[in-house]
């Protein structure tokens, strides 16, 4: 039975949770949206998605593993899979490479012998069926036959809590494994060590995508260790697997608290997470707190539509876009920076997994909206980073720059905070780390500098390198331009034009340009090869339409408005033919619009400013039916932590942020019959569909807190005011509607 002061404690921690993010909607206490929220979205086919309990943008994601077996195993777990070797507390979400996997526990019963056989690495693992599984936001339980084991887990935001119930007579046994992790590191230090009676403690460092990941736990048990046997050692590694032997059958618990710079940190982490405010057993009361807190984030969104399944895929998209970023500090601030050298508390959440070539297009323009109280949090944490690296993040995980994909993506990001009046940190110094990581002499950008384009013959996917280079340029110079920085402005407004270096004017088509000033050729507009053309897992017919910042001068470019919606037309009408050398990230196809990656997201959203919104109603409102489901394959293409969950909310919802940083939001079709966002300040901004169907997808006319709206896009600072949109659709086109050039998006700062 709980004491009067656990169950005060655990009143106090519900409230505070409820209370730490002001953003609501309106009776959004009352309701429990994690029921409509399914994990298992995504893990199938190219989804990539965690599966497994966690807490939103919580440091610990503690789920099952499986085997790896290739690439769709990137999160650790595929529900094509049918193995599971154990639970480990950190897993990416949607990534196209692996990593993570760390410090992976097995519960086994008393009669397992180990076996030592590196043919077989596994020799503990066992098969499990869906059915014996359960998944929600903030737990996961399975029962594994094998070893007549119910499993049960949920995590706070840096301590992970596994509840055991040994079902068979005798001891219980539990196996900690630190050398696998999800198959794609390879570890490089390792120690599990017993501290006291129910206690151990330890380290794995590895090396893989972080090239040097550093993580410390410390673990405690609700009963004492009987005995601790190291199976697997080795000189120079440490202890790397190791068999826990625990008194009799029954209930056994264990928390596990990670850190980025120490055990003892670790230790405080679950002392003041868990054992002073919860209870130091208290699992019921710890997935409460873990639902409560997804309740509070999911309810920042108030969605109603007569389809449980839109509404479970709606607020799966949602809970999917807050996996990542993570945690990545103690509770006293302390965090290891990309030098390795800690730091003390810095004023700030420090945060990590920044996936930001997948992000800046909409994961990033949706927290602002409904993550208000994290945006500064996050742009301090590239800020740091750029201090300790000399750029500004490209992909960061965990302490680490992996420099993976192309663009400087913090900048947008940056730059769309600033413009919509985040002062959380300093604009100047910010300014200098944007200007500072374009200007460096990596991936082309020396010849950015000194040739306007980067030569085909000097660098694999030069094009998509400038294409994304040319997008931040502009978001430096819009910045620039605001805080009085003149010359800037003309450089990286100079700058943001080189896309039209690629663009051949004879075929009306991005491709790649030699150091002689030549086309590449042969040239084909479906051709791609994984890491080795000049796209980055796309081909000409994705990449020629990527202009977000300047899209009156890509139509300039195709001849006009005709031409332009003529050669959109062609993206969306011809085969979907891929060569045999495409990455299979070219997915989601429609034509050759590939939803399943980045650079297409924006691209349906185009035909709005050439004047033909509905177009683009078409186009939305068939993807976000087809290739967004309740299913475990209802993903088109990797979840890339976030960002293709991001496009879904925002454009159910009947918008998306065509340019990442200019603060507006182009119209789609809206999904459902009514959207409303807790802002902020107790204010509410709503989106109504009156007349919505599966038929009617086409906008005929808006108002705007009761009066005619005929643009077709809304600002950033229009939702902030608070008020309520009014969508009338019909079954047919009024092809009017956003068609004068006054109602148009545009490419500047709004």
């Amino acid at each position: 039975m709980k004491s009067l002061i656990q169950i005060s404690m655990l009143a106090i921690v519900f409230l505070i949770a409820s209370c730490a993010n002001p953003p609501k909607t309106r009776n959004s206490h009352i309701q429990d949206l994690t029921r409509y929220v399914d994990p298992f979205i995504g893990s199938d086919y190219h989804g990539h998605v965690f599966v497994g309990a966690n807490v939103p943008f919580g440091a610990v994601q503690l789920g099952p593993n499986n085997p790896t077996q290739g690439w769709d195993w990137c999160s650790g777990y595929h529900y094509s899979d049918s193995l599971l070797i154990g639970f480990a507390h950190t897993q990416l979400s949607g990534t196209g490479i692996g990593d993570l996997g760390d410090i992976l526990f097995m519960p086994v019963s008393g009669d397992y012998i180990p076996e030592i056989d590196e043919k077989n690495p596994y020799h503990w693992q066992a098969k499990y069926t869906h059915e014996e599984e359960i998944v929600k936001p903030g737990y996961y339980s399975i029962k594994i036959k094998k070893y007549n084991v119910e499993v049960e887990l949920t995590t706070s935001d840096r301590v992970g809590f596994h509840k055991y119930n040994f079902k068979d007579e005798g001891n219980s046994k539990v196996l900690i494994d630190l050398k696998y992790g999800t198959g794609w590191d390879k570890i490089t230090k390792g120690a599990i060590k017993q501290v006291d009676n129910n206690s151990i403690e330890g380290i794995r460092f590895s090396t893989g995508w972080a090239a040097d990941q550093r993580v410390f736990y410390h673990t405690q048990f609700s009963k004492d260790i009987k005995n601790l046997e190291i199976i697997r050692s080795d000189e120079n590694l440490g202890e790397i697997t190791a068999i826990l032997e625990f008194e009799g059958n029954g209930i056994l618990m264990a928390k596990t608290a990670l850190s980025p710079v120490s055990s003892e940190n670790a230790k405080k982490n679950m002392m003041a997470e868990v054992d002073e405010g919860i209870g130091i057993w208290n699992f019921d009361g710890i997935y409460e707190m873990a639902k409560t807190k997804w309740n509070t984030e999911l309810g920042k969104i108030k969605i109603e539509s007569k389809n449980t399944a839109d509404l479970t895929t709606f607020y799966t998209a949602l809970y999917h876009t807050m996996i990542a970023p993570s945690l990545f500090n103690d509770v006293d601030g302390s965090y290891r920076g990309t030098d390795k050298a800690e730091y003390s508390n810095p004023g700030f959440n420090n945060y990590s997994v920044f996936s930001l070539w997948d992000t800046y297009r909409a994961a990033h323009p949706l927290f602002t909206i409904v993550q208000p109280n994290l945006v500064n949090d996050f742009i301090n944490s590239f800020l740091a980073a750029y201090d300790q690296q000399g750029k500004l993040p490209v992909w960061h995980l965990k302490g680490n720059e992996t420099n993976t994909m192309v663009g400087y993506h913090s900048i947008p990001v940056i730059a769309d905070a600033y413009f919509k009046g985040f002062r959380g940190f300093d604009a100047e110094r910010a300014f200098e780390a944007m200007k500072a990581s374009a200007l460096l002499d990596e991936e082309g950008q020396d010849f950015v500098k000194s040739l306007g384009y980067i030569p085909a013959d000097t660098q694999v996917e030069s094009v998509a390198k400038a294409l994304e280079y040319a997008i931040d340029d502009w978001c430096i110079a819009a910045m620039a331009k605001d805080l009085g920085k003149t010359e800037d402005y003309k450089l990286f407004s100079k700058r943001a034009k080189y896309y039209k270096n690629y663009f051949d004017d004879d075929i009306k088509f991005m491709r790649g340009k030699m150091s002689d000033g030549s086309w590449r050729t042969p040239f084909n507009p479906i051709h791609s090869a994984h890491r080795e053309d000049d796209f980055c897992e796309g081909n000409s017919w994705q990449y020629t339409w990527l202009v977000p910042h300047d899209v009156e001068g890509l139509i300039e470019l195709h001849g006009g408005e005709q031409a332009f919606i003529t050669k959109l037309d062609s993206l969306f009408s011809i085969s979907s033919e891929q060569v045999e050398t495409a990455s299979s990230d070219i997915s989601g196809l429609i034509g050759q619009y590939a939803h399943g990656n980045e650079p297409s997201h924006h691209t349906t959203y185009l035909y709005a400013y050439a004047g033909q919104q509905w177009k683009t109603a078409e186009k939305v409102r068939e993807i976000c039916t087809t290739m967004y489901t309740d299913q475990p394959d209802g993903l088109c293409g990797n979840e890339d932590c976030g960002q293709m969950s991001a496009w879904y909310v925002l454009s159910s919802m009947g918008m998306y942020p065509v340019n990442p940083a200019n603060g507006a939001y182009v119209f789609g079709s809206p999904l459902f019959d009514k959207a409303e966002i807790g802002l902020s300040g107790g204010k509410y901004f709503t989106f109504i569909a009156e007349n919505n169907s599966k038929e009617n997808l086409y906008i005929q006319s808006i108002t705007l807190n009761g009066e005619p709206y005929t643009k077709s896009f809304i600002t950033h600072q229009q939702i902030l005011e608070g008020g309520e949109l009014v969508f009338t659709m019909g079954n047919t086109p009024n092809k009017e509607f956003g068609i004068n050039p006054e109602d148009r998006p545009k490419s500047v700062i709004y």
